[in-house]
């Protein structure tokens, strides 16, 4: 779903010249050896809607999915991620349920669902689910019966009377909030003389999550999908699950204006401070972990796990892992990678800060994430320029623990352009032809590209329910899987690499910023192999980079092991470490032997 975006704040600032270092500890071998699944996975997220179709109607469904997880399997996934397959109308293309326990027909049948889960199975892929838990569709029989006031429903969405304005004597909204979608986030019904509360579009209420019938029924949707067999739910929305509570006369405050637009109508108006980021929503996280363990407990199996989006600050984020009394989230999404160079530019700097602020505020003995891409977001090679698409991928495959790729990001598929008449984002169709592409998410949700055949072989239908990338013909799975030397092939290796390297998965971090565009990670773990990745982030000035001043234990010659798609030297040659040439956008991972 669009996410309101917050200005993160930046730790650990350092001079952009010189060098500066950061290391993190190794893990013990006893550590090392009970780590957990999930704990150095590559997760894959699916966009349904956009990667396979089966059945001829223009929009990729569940069979599409089944009939491509053996190249799933071939990447090397750990676990795929699905976008919402469950009954909605699609205002929001299923992030609008209408029926949590079902799945949407375009999409297939729960027969569907449950074949997916067997071939899965037998491909050794685990199958997680987005749970969205802050809202359904106005089409839900929850909200109708809620409208109707019926017995048990009459709280299970935020409700209002409203305010009466003291000069003209009219009903308006309860306060000033302002949804993601723009405009208010409350809307009025006529047939309950109240005012619902919605943080994203009209169609999507808001779940009230201080009425415990809500949170039990919520946690009986996890439970349903657990029996189906999903391995964990990657939760959608989080931080605005709870808003703050009316005062003593039952009123809402109003937000503060941010000062960061002038645009009344853009959420970013306002400081967003009363509707989200509040304690209560930590505690319902630690509730849905206590439902993962208590099912693994229960039924035995791998562990199931819970992912959180959140676009929050750090000191809020963090606390989602949990503390010393409680588990909290497996991972809470880190979009670091995402949010930091989209506030202060993209060099090796703003990655080193978006490193930094996840590795030195991160709780003790919890595991790291990285992701560079979503449904949400423009395509992670369009963001940080074509150029750095396999830096980009080589970094959240070295960085330590877990890394999640958006389906397309492995080819470096580029945004699609969308025109006015094409668009289908609510995010966009909000606004008006001037400004809807400021809004729209579109671009990053075009077919995926399997062929330079028709329609990239995304489906045979006549017409894609969004037009394809106009670069699927040269950027595809069929070409890139036969060139000798392509993005796809350099994320194989990758995935190879940290799956068979004892010091990608267990070892200590270092890293550093080198001659202001140059960013290094080593990792190193004793008895085995370091590894060092190296990058190039500038624009157009190539550099030679001295790595003995980076780290003086590394020995004076390094072995290639993957080079980035336009780099020219030779894998499996030595180089030295202490007069290394790099030239723009050229990324590498070498070792010590």
């Amino acid at each position: 779903m669009q996410r309101f975006q917050l200005l993160i704040p930046l730790l650990c600032c350092l001079a952009a010249l010189g060098l500066a270092c950061q290391d993190t500890a190794a893990t013990t071998g006893a550590a090392a050896a009970s780590k957990d699944w999930w704990e150095t996975a590559q997760f894959y997220q699916i966009y349904p809607r956009s990667f396979k179709d089966s059945n001829g109607d223009g929009i990729g469904d569940l069979n599409g999915i089944t009939s491509e997880l053996e190249y799933l399997k071939d990447l090397g996934v750990t676990a795929a991620w699905l976008s919402p397959i469950f009954k909605s109308p699609m205002v929001d293309f299923g992030y609008d349920i209408s029926d949590f326990y079902d799945i949407q027909p375009e999409y297939g049948t729960l027969d569907d669902f449950r074949a997916l889960i067997k071939r899965a199975n037998e491909l050794g892929i685990k199958i997680i689910l987005d749970f969205v838990p802050n809202h359904s569709s106005d089409e839900n029989v929850w909200f109708k019966k809620s409208v109707a006031r019926e017995r048990g429903y009459e709280d299970y969405y935020v409700w209002h009377d409203g305010r009466l304005n003291s000069s003209t004597g009219k009903r308006e909204p309860p306060s000033n909030w302002l949804q993601a979608f723009r405009g208010s986030a409350w809307q009025w019904v006529e047939e309950r003389q109240q005012y619902y509360l919605h943080q994203f579009a009209v169609q999507q209420p808001d779940l009230n999550y201080r009425n415990p019938a809500v949170v039990e029924q919520m946690k009986r949707v996890l439970r349903y999908w657990l029996n189906e067999g999903v391995a964990g739910f990657r939760c959608d929305a989080v931080p605005v699950l709870f808003e703050v509570q009316p005062d003593a006369q039952g009123q809402y405050p109003d937000e503060e204006v941010s000062g960061l637009t002038d645009d009344v109508d853009n959420r970013s108006y306002l400081k967003s401070e009363l509707i989200e980021n509040l304690p209560e929503t930590i505690d319902m996280a630690y509730q849905w972990r206590t439902v993962m363990d208590d099912y693994q407990r229960i039924h035995g199996g791998d562990t199931r796990v819970l992912l959180i989006e959140t676009y929050a600050p750090p000191a809020y984020t963090m606390q989602f892992y949990g503390n010393r009394s409680v588990e909290g989230a497996h991972l809470p999404f880190n979009f670091n990678l995402i949010t930091v160079p989209a506030s202060s530019g993209f060099s090796a700097k703003s990655v080193k800060t978006a490193v930094d602020n996840w590795l030195l505020t991160m709780p003790a003995g919890r595991v790291a994430n990285w992701v560079i891409g979503n449904h949400d977001q423009r395509r992670a090679a369009s963001r940080y320029g074509v150029a750095h698409t396999d830096a980009m991928n080589m970094l959240v495959m070295l960085l330590p623990g877990a890394s999640v790729t958006y389906q397309g990001e492995e080819l470096g598929m580029t945004d699609g352009w969308i025109s006015w008449a094409d668009t289908k984002d609510p995010a966009a169709c909000n606004s008006n032809s001037e400004t809807y592409e400021q809004f729209t998410r579109d671009p990053s949700r075009t077919p995926f590209h399997w062929s330079s055949g028709a329609n990239a072989g995304f489906s045979t239908a006549s017409q894609t329910w969004l037009p394809l990338a106009e670069n699927y013909k040269t950027l595809n799975v069929e070409v890139e899987s036969a060139a000798a030397h392509s993005h796809l092939q350099i994320y194989k290796s990758l995935v190879a690499l940290r799956r068979s390297s004892k010091t990608l998965q267990w070892g200590a971090t270092k890293y550093a910023v080198l001659n202001e565009q140059v960013f290094v990670v080593k990792r190193s773990l004793a008895g085995s192999p370091s590894f060092v990745y190296v990058a190039n982030l500038g624009e157009s000035a190539a550099v030679t980079v001295n790595l003995s001043e980076f780290d003086k234990s590394l020995p004076s010659l390094l072995t290639l092991r993957i080079r980035s798609i336009d780099s020219s030297k030779a894998e499996n040659s030595l180089y030295e470490s202490n007069g290394l040439s790099l030239a723009a956008g050229e990324a590498l991972v070498l070792s010590s032997n």
